[in-house]
């Protein structure tokens, strides 16, 4: 099979953010999936880092470009996983003895999200000839899934959590069901900063998994509610507050244009390809994520449990493989 992974190049150093505050940003161009934001904390010689790469590639990249900002003898002890998508979670396994923090319905929702094994066949051992596997070789093929071992939390909360890193205060707020079942996001008061994982996307349409959408734009309210000087995103450039302000009239247009196709009688996958085709925020990247939050948006509607994400994965690939002259890989 075609195998683009050599191709990819990450990030030697990290970005400045805040006092004590790092990002790691591998997001170079739209589209791109795997390519999550990990934020590094450093105060008083302690380090947390929150959320981990998508394989052991990427996560020994990040921890390469740690190592330059990091005191002497300090080591990344602590993990904080915003949520349980392996593209903040999986690089989990390759911080041995680290104390890893999430919401106790992430720790619980981890089993019923693929995991490197299911990637690796997805990607290796699908039929290349249908949407699916031809879309799994263009958007997963780059990552190494092979040798991952899932590792999940070993300290949960629900609700909030208070979290020190050396002289660095960190709230964790437990937001979802939103993107997926149990989001978190961080909240570093003292640093004006907010860490706000996948419920934010910068540059690219997002994916939901979980929702209803109602979920997700209450979730940005929680971090506008905050008034931080910068948002991290989970994919996509910092942001500030009246960025996601912008991103949140997106979710809400958004919801507002699949309600009405459902109300109409239109089934998702046309009701998706009715909004993308009109060319609703066309300058996003990876407009096919909106037949996934469609495809989500719908079960909720019609009562139904949320899709798995193989399944709404599907969407997506419906869209790509039909329009792939159109959309790029």
């Amino acid at each position: 099979m075609l195998h683009p992974k050599k191709s990819l190049t990450f990030p030697e150093h990290l970005q400045y953010i805040a006092e004590g505050v790092y990002l790691w940003d591998t997001h170079a161009e739209k589209g791109r999936w795997g390519e999550a934001n990990c934020v590094l904390l450093v105060s008083g010689g302690e380090a947390a880092l929150v959320d981990t790469p998508y394989d052991e590639a990427m996560t020994r990249a990040l921890q390469a470009a740690a190592a330059k900002v990091l005191p002497t003898d300090t080591t990344i002890d602590t993990v904080i996983n915003t949520h349980a998508n392996g593209d903040h979670c999986f690089g989990n396994a390759y911080f041995p003895g680290a104390r890893i923090i999430s919401s106790a319905t992430n720790a619980e929702h981890l089993c019923h999200e693929p995991g490197p094994a299911d990637m690796h066949r997805l990607v290796n051992g699908s039929d290349p000839d249908t949407p699916m596997g031809w879309y799994a070789r263009q958007k997963f093929g780059h990552y190494d899934y092979e040798n991952v071992s899932l590792v999940g939390p070993t300290d949960t909360f629900r609700d909030n959590r208070a979290v020190r890193v050396g002289g660095m205060d960190v709230q964790l707020f437990e937001v979802g069901p939103a993107h997926t079942a149990g989001d978190v996001i961080a909240w570093i008061k003292s640093r004006d900063v907010v860490v706000a994982g996948d419920i934010l996307f910068n540059g690219d349409h997002p994916a939901h998994w979980n929702g209803p959408l109602r979920n997700v734009v209450a979730a940005v309210d929680a971090i506008l509610e905050l008034r931080p000087r910068v948002i991290v995103p989970g994919h996509g450039r910092p942001m500030t507050a009246a960025e996601a302000h912008a991103h949140r009239e997106y979710l809400t247009e958004l919801e507002r244009l699949i309600h009405q196709h459902h109300l109409a009688g239109t089934g998702a996958y046309d009701a998706a390809s009715s909004i993308i085709d009109s060319g609703f925020y066309s300058h996003l990247g990876a407009v096919e994520r909106i037949a996934i939050v469609t495809a989500a948006e719908y079960a909720h509607l019609d009562g139904k449990e949320p899709l798995g994400a193989v399944a709404l994965a599907e969407h997506a690939a419906r869209f790509a493989w039909e329009r792939r002259d159109l959309v790029p890989a």
